[in-house]
């Protein structure tokens, strides 16, 4: 990372499916307006089960439709230090967000934040978790996190870059 970065991290459950998602949509979004100088995006999850697995099949064949190859991210949960290390923490559901405020120091609760506050038209608030439903729910939560990633680097750069 460099400085005068922002640094952002997204996360859900185990790492494999929302957050990937998540990263990959945004990073395609930051590398399309010419800011990944300025901003740097990772993903992790609020557990270890897929620790050093790539994401799920799945969540990888829908983003590949889409033009965006996230195949090679690893699954990991998260750190301690990341809590100092990220400028944005952004929780796919409020399930991921209440775990993340259990066990953020005080002094960085105000980097927590909730994905789909960045899309407020939808009206939802929490990113579905696709990993055991069937038909096109990856199809969906790719959607809604596309909608909420515009959203977010919008308030990233009117309210981060400098």
């Amino acid at each position: 990372m460099l400085p005068n970065q922002i640094r952002i991290l997204f996360v859900c459950t185990g790492n494999i499916c929302r957050s990937p998602t998540a990263e990959g949509v945004f990073l395609h979004l930051v590398q399309s307006q010419k800011l990944d100088d300025r901003i740097s995006v990772d993903s992790a999850g609020t557990g270890s089960w897929h620790a050093g697995e790539a994401p799920d099949g799945r969540s990888q064949k829908t983003a590949l439709s889409r033009g965006i190859d996230i195949s090679g991210q690893q699954a990991r949960s998260v750190r301690g230090d990341d809590f100092r290390d990220f400028d944005l923490i952004v929780a796919m559901d409020s399930s991921h967000l209440h775990s993340l405020r259990a066990s953020c120091p005080t002094a960085h609760l105000d980097r927590l934040r909730l994905l789909m506050d960045y899309a407020p038209e939808t009206g939802i608030t929490d990113v579905p978790d696709p990993y055991y439903g069937a038909g096109d729910g990856f199809a969906r939560v790719f959607d809604m996190i596309e909608a909420a990633a515009q959203g977010l680097l919008r308030d990233v750069e009117a309210n981060h870059l400098k």
